[in-house]
């Protein structure tokens, strides 16, 4: 995961799933998220005051080897196999896949269709077709995409809009997600020159941070709960739009010091909203691009999200510890608004729609 490889799974399984359940299955799916988050949490309450942030880096990575067992019996993308010509190994897989759903591909070959527009190349795959001829051979298709037709597809004049709306929206929740939880340490944190008067000693201080840093990562839950319910009914872009207003309403207070107990049930909400509203874009990203550019089109928006974590700390960090907390909840609202407006200027509504 890493080494870049966390968007690769999402996609992946997004292509296996039907697209009426699709939205409530990936909220679902994304719920291993949360999971490892609040073990997180705790491991790190448990590791940190006795062994240091060393044991708890190795203790956390350790999962990651495990995902090595289950990459000999893990399936292709059959459109994969199909943009690359090998349609005798999607047909296998999707047989494989009909068997354990006690079903039956209907009759015919697999023929995937090759769509230029101004030079770009884009592909999709058609059902199966019915075919007189059941010894019809596959089709010999050579289409070696790289990352630049890729990437070209991704700024063709059909996706510019989608593809700069996305990149925008990742930074903003990635930037939003990881501020809410360096909010969540900060004002746990009673060594900051601006801490309240009468804070507690460090030792209870770091029982305060543990014990909030969890709390607010079970507030993850009923943010997934909810998105699971509306994703599919509301559609995906008034959900994210609806989330992200909602997290700006719980974190527009914080603009001032609060009571402990207040401020924690205003990150819970926040954290729940923006949780909610991520898991929904790991629906609709995957949506808007056909199967010649989706993982390249997921993986750059990723990138730029990533970004925003990586600035996130200068703003919920740096400004904290320099007194400036009505700054820093301006910074982060301002961003929810801004993601809010381009959510709502996306150009297509993917509800119940099949993935190109």
């Amino acid at each position: 995961m890493g080494l870049g490889a966390g968007h690769v799974l999402g996609t992946w399984f997004f292509e296996f799933v039907p697209a009426a359940k699709r939205g409530t299955w990936v909220v679902v799916f994304h719920c291993t998220w949360t999971f490892g988050t609040i073990f997180q949490a705790l491991i790190a309450w448990a590791i940190m005051p006795v062994l240091g942030w060393r044991w708890l880096i190795a203790l956390s990575s350790s999962p990651c080897f495990v995902l090595l067992i289950f990459y000999s019996v893990t399936p292709e993308s059959p459109r994969y196999l199909c943009s690359r010509g090998r349609i005798a190994d999607a047909k296998l897989i999707l047989e494989r896949i009909a068997r354990m759903n006690n079903m039956s591909l209907p009759s015919g070959i697999l023929i995937p269709q090759k769509v230029s527009d101004n030079g770009v190349d884009v592909e999709t795959i058609l059902p199966l077709i019915t075919s007189q001829d059941s010894d019809a051979t596959d089709m010999s298709i050579s289409t070696k995409s790289s990352f630049t037709n890729a990437f070209r597809t991704l700024v063709s004049r059909s996706l510019i809009r989608s593809t700069l709306l996305l990149w925008f929206v990742y930074f903003a929740f990635s930037f939003a997600y990881y501020g809410i939880v360096l909010l969540t340490s900060e004002l746990s944190n009673g060594e900051r020159r601006c801490a309240p008067v009468g804070m507690p000693l460090r030792q209870q201080n770091d029982v305060r941070l543990y014990r909030d840093v969890l709390v607010t990562s079970i507030a993850e839950f009923p943010g997934l709960i909810l998105a699971a319910l509306l994703v599919d009914r509301v559609g995906r872009k008034l959900s994210m739009g609806g989330f992200i207003l909602l997290c700006f309403a719980f974190i527009a207070p914080l603009a001032v010091p609060l009571g402990e107990g207040l401020a924690t049930t205003l990150l819970f909400s926040a954290r729940a909203c923006i949780m909610g509203s991520y898991a929904v874009l790991y629906i609709y990203g995957p949506e808007i691009y056909p199967t010649s550019c989706r993982n390249t089109g997921v993986g750059v928006a990723t990138s730029v999200g990533r970004i925003g974590g990586m600035v996130a700390p200068l703003i919920a960090v740096g400004l904290l510890e320099n007194c400036h907390q009505k700054e820093a909840v301006f910074v982060f609202d301002t961003v929810l608004v801004l993601a809010a407006v381009a959510c709502a200027l996306f150009p297509l509504e993917t509800k119940g729609c099949q993935i190109q």
